[in-house]
């Protein structure tokens, strides 16, 4: 094992790969000085666009500020409800709380940990009119790199005339049926937070669509809601895309796919010692046959483990829970009701969840090395059980 063990991400690793590249990017924009809406930006965009299969792109300061752009942009406020997971960082339903809405939370699917849209279409359908009329938005995760079941989801959106926001802050790169994520529903939001798969040296974040109108809208609502120089048809927010953080994405754009081909084949890698080692004993991630997963995180199910967890931190090897409390269960929501068993998909998840490392810098050794060590681990919990 390496000195000093196996981390969850080594972001300095990976940007000394390709420093030279990365520092002749900052060079440019210290050269013409342009650090707000820089031409990289919109050089950036028009990359995110082409890639995800959609015609705009809207860079922002951040994955948070990716989610409630369009939110805001749809004019959703305070009496209003947002339909989304449980199981997901904050800032999904922090979103749409800090707009004066309200999170519906339903349960996911324990294979995917996505939203279960059996129980979106059963929620809708129960719903009375004026229940449906103050749903203005449906908010499916993509989690740890797989996409949700967007062709059930978008159908039932689409019957009762609700817009779908994709939060694929997780996800650049995932397919669904052949599409990519970010062009599944009427827009979508996306994180370049440095533990992405595409991660800048701060915050950052993107909303792609095709809706012209929307888009205007949201590049409106990201500059203080100016349509020019000191005219405000809207009240906006600050949340441009800094033009450094632009340039440096734009250079680790290069390499995103060689970097998620990386990660799916530490992901099968995982899989075969995992088979060899444990038996098929773990529950492994489920990728599903019509969607290509980009495995932001590879997380694994284990009933005892925070005791697990704990062996392999003494081994040197780390790891990481998404997430150990569920959104209905934060003390910020505890207004809205929800009790301890409301939804225990999302709940017993929180309980076993374990992610491992899985970034592209990894080697068949390190991972051959984890799976020992997790199999140790796992023999020591059951001799004290």
């Amino acid at each position: 094992m390496k000195n000093n063990g196996i981390p969850m991400l080594d972001i300095a690793r990976q940007t000394a790969l390709i420093r030279p590249e990365v520092d002749a990017a900052i060079a440019r924009v210290l050269d013409h000085g342009r650090f707000i809406m820089g031409p990289e930006v919109g050089v950036f965009e028009q990359q995110i666009a082409e890639y995800c299969g959609t015609r705009f792109a809207i860079a922002c300061a951040s994955g948070s500020d990716a989610i409630l752009l369009p939110l805001a942009a749809f004019g959703i406020g305070p009496g209003d409800k947002v339909v989304t997971t449980p199981f997901s960082f904050f800032a999904t339903a922090g979103s749409i709380a800090r707009l004066g809405a309200e999170p519906v939370f339903l349960d996911i699917d324990p294979e995917t940990y996505n939203l279960d849209a059996a129980q979106l279409a059963e929620y809708l359908g129960g719903q009375s009119a004026s229940g449906v009329k103050s749903i203005k938005a449906i908010l499916p995760v993509h989690l740890f790199g797989q996409c949700a079941q967007m062709d059930e989801i978008d159908a039932v959106a689409n019957r009762f005339g609700i817009p779908v926001v994709e939060d694929a802050a997780q996800a650049i790169g995932a397919e669904f049926d052949g599409a990519r994520a970010g062009s599944l529903a009427r827009c979508a939001a996306f994180s370049f937070f440095p533990s992405k798969n595409l991660g800048g040296l701060g915050d950052g974040g993107l909303i792609t669509t095709d809706d012209e109108e929307l888009t205007e809208r949201l590049r409106m609502l990201r500059n203080h809601g100016a349509s020019s120089t000191y005219v405000h048809p809207f009240v906006g927010m600050n949340s441009r895309l800094d033009t450094l953080q632009a340039a440096v994405l734009s250079v680790k754009f290069r390499y995103l796919d060689a970097w998620t081909a990386r990660r799916r084949a530490n992901a099968a890698t995982y899989r075969r010692h995992l088979r060899e080692m444990l038996n098929g004993t773990i529950v492994a991630p489920a990728e599903h046959p019509r969607r290509l997963h980009v495995y932001n995180q590879f997380t694994i199910r284990i009933p005892d483990r925070d005791r697990v967890r704990g062996q392999l931190a003494s081994c040197g090897i780390a790891t990481a829970v998404y997430y150990p409390i569920p959104l209905h269960l934060q003390d910020c929501f505890q207004h809205l009701g929800y009790r301890e068993g409301d939804l225990p998909h999302s709940e017993r998840a929180a309980h076993e969840v374990l992610s491992l490392p899985i970034e592209p810098g990894l080697t068949d050794d390190d991972i051959r090395i984890v799976v020992t060590k997790l199999a140790e681990a796992l023999r020591e919990s059951s001799a004290l059980h």
